[in-house]
């Protein structure tokens, strides 16, 4: 047995709630619409922007170094997709502190090879402990 019963409100009552409460502006189906439309754009730009970034124009890393009172050699190993273009890495140095103690922009000349080594002497205002690639541009 139901003992659950509908009341109706009454017509002043149901005038004054439809007045409280509007109907929203927006009807749902558009608003759903927009939320999809707004979403398959946002990641047709993620996949764009990923393929897009995956493949940097040229990638290198520290294959060894050397540390002086006034300087380090650093070997880097460059490697691109493309050899015949020319790339400049930029090489830092850092002391004990994580401080950057040296800097030098490293020319790698178009060549045959796809992976080439070059290596350079940086000069630094105290004694580096480590070396690194903070990326590299083509020219």
């Amino acid at each position: 047995m139901d003992n659950t019963e509908v009341i109706e409100p009454s017509p002043e009552v149901a005038e004054r709630l439809r007045r409280r409460y509007p109907p929203p502006r927006v009807p749902r189906p558009v608003k759903i619409a927009l939320v999809v439309v707004v979403s398959a754009v946002a990641m047709v730009w993620l996949i764009w922007a990923a393929l897009v970034h995956a493949q940097p124009d040229a990638s290198a890393q520290v294959s060894k170094y050397v540390v002086a009172d006034a300087s380090i050699a650093v070997t880097v190993t460059v490697d691109r997709p493309d050899p015949s273009r020319p790339v400049t890495c930029r090489v830092i140095a850092q002391a004990q502190d994580f401080q950057t103690v040296g800097e030098q922009q490293v020319p790698v000349p178009a060549t045959e090879a796809k992976v080439v080594d070059v290596t350079v002497e940086v000069k630094t205002l105290r004694r580096a402990t480590s070396a690194s690639v903070k990326g590299c541009t083509l020219d």
